[in-house]
């Protein structure tokens, strides 16, 4: 297993991160980006207010993309166990 081996295995793994974590993360954003609008317009200041509807924006998004997160990352360690023989040479 030579450098660019370890190197191409952890850009893909950083990739699959990324291209995992996305539509989650972009709910959460989408939801506080609303909350805070909605806060600025009323006026309403609590801290609070944003954590709520944040939580169950993110937990129906994993329902929704759960299903295909955990396929992309069953996929990805069965691509690495597939070729371990190549890289313990």
């Amino acid at each position: 297993m030579t450098v660019n081996d370890v190197v191409q295995i952890g850009r893909e793994a950083l990739y699959l991160i990324i291209e995992t974590a996305a539509p989650i993360l972009l709910i959460s954003m989408i939801v506080g980006l609303i909350v805070s609008i909605f806060q600025t317009i009323t006026s309403i200041q609590e801290q609070t207010l944003t954590f709520v509807p944040k939580i169950i924006a993110v937990f129906v998004g994993i329902m929704i993309f759960g299903y295909w997160m955990l396929n992309n990352m069953a996929g990805y360690m069965e691509k690495l166990w597939n070729n371990f023989s190549v890289y313990i040479r």
